[in-house]
């Protein structure tokens, strides 16, 4: 299995708007966002990434252009890493869905919260792990196991993919905070994903790589006792 970096796009326009943008077209990168994307070229210098992985919202393509620009890299479109489809809540204020009997159960109980007109929480934890189990697997079996892969998707997609990876019920997803242009790392392997960054928002991601095997290293399933090494 391989090394996967979840980067929620960078600052868009609803980011700052006070509205739940959802699925809604035309949401575009602000100009923080675009510097934050121009960013990533660098951020990811030392990262050789063998595939990008894109939800089909434009604020997604917007954030890995340049990157795969700079690596002459063909982003894949997986419509299971697309934003939640929020129903009838989208395009309403954040002010105003406050309000609502179920803004408690997503605060509260999400894997019981359901949009209405939309889908629920669970559902999307579920398409979105079978998504990158699938495409890891592909990444992994072309290139090998040592191999770093990146997905561009939205806030609530990835805290859902690392509650997963964390072992975490989906009601604890509120916990787990993930900032646009963040990035998170999850190295899977056989027997369980290690998870290596969360939020991480620094500028120098090259110790996501996984080292070359050394003679004292534990089967690439198992934790080190006592803590890891470091190389």
């Amino acid at each position: 299995m391989a090394t996967v970096v979840f980067l929620r796009h960078a600052r868009s326009t609803a980011n700052t708007s006070g509205v739940l943008a959802g699925r809604s077209a035309g949401v575009h990168l602000d100009e923080s966002g675009r510097r934050q994307a121009e960013g990533l070229v660098e951020r990811l210098v030392e990262v050789p990434l063998r595939s990008v992985v894109v939800s089909p919202m434009t604020r997604c393509a917007e954030t890995v252009a340049p990157l795969v620009a700079a690596r002459g890299l063909s982003p894949v479109v997986e419509d299971d890493l697309a934003e939640v489809d929020y129903g009838s809540w989208t395009g309403r204020a954040i002010k105003d869905l406050v309000g609502e009997p179920l803004w408690k159960v997503v605060q509260q109980h999400p894997s019981a919260a359901v949009f209405p007109g939309g889908e629920g929480l669970a559902a999307v934890q579920a398409r979105a792990v079978a998504a990158v189990r699938a495409h890891d697997a592909r990444v992994a079996a072309e290139f090998g196991d040592r191999a770093v892969w990146l997905l561009c998707s939205h806030g609530d997609v990835i805290k859902a993919l690392l509650a997963d990876a964390l072992g975490q019920h989906l009601d604890s997803f509120q916990r787990i905070v993930v900032d646009p242009a963040s990035v998170s790392v999850v190295r899977y392997t056989d027997t369980r994903p290690f998870v290596l960054r969360v939020n991480d928002s620094g500028r120098e991601l090259g110790g996501v790589v996984p080292p070359e095997p050394g003679s004292g290293d534990a089967p690439a399933g198992d934790a080190v006792v006592g803590g890891a090494t470091g190389r």
